[in-house]
């Protein structure tokens, strides 16, 4: 079964959100998955809140994904949207047990 990774983004201003969703749709996703996953989703969640899911193969791929691709990736991004721009992040992991698509 594939493995689920989210990223939560919620950010004190709406400017600096919507900087962050260009950074992601300009190149940030693409990078995710040719890093290795297989799909990724942009929500909006609310005005200053969004989520990204991402799917990978399994849980082998994503450990690959965090230790080649994840680093660079990630301090690409707080250098861009440190705390203190008003940026809170939560990330989760975990095992997809079902998935329906139609």
């Amino acid at each position: 079964m594939s493995f689920a990774y989210t990223v939560q983004g919620e950010f004190e201003d709406a400017a600096v959100a919507a900087e962050w969703v260009g950074w992601l749709q300009h190149g940030h996703l693409a990078d995710v998955l040719a890093g290795g996953a297989r799909e990724a989703v942009l929500v909006q969640l609310s005005a200053v809140k969004f989520e990204v899911r991402y799917r990978f193969a399994d849980a082998a791929a994503f450990a690959a994904y965090e230790r080649d691709a994840a680093p660079k990736l990630r301090a690409e991004g707080l250098a861009k949207f440190p705390a203190t721009r008003g940026v809170k992040m939560a990330r989760s992991t975990g095992e997809i047990l079902t998935a329906l698509t139609r």
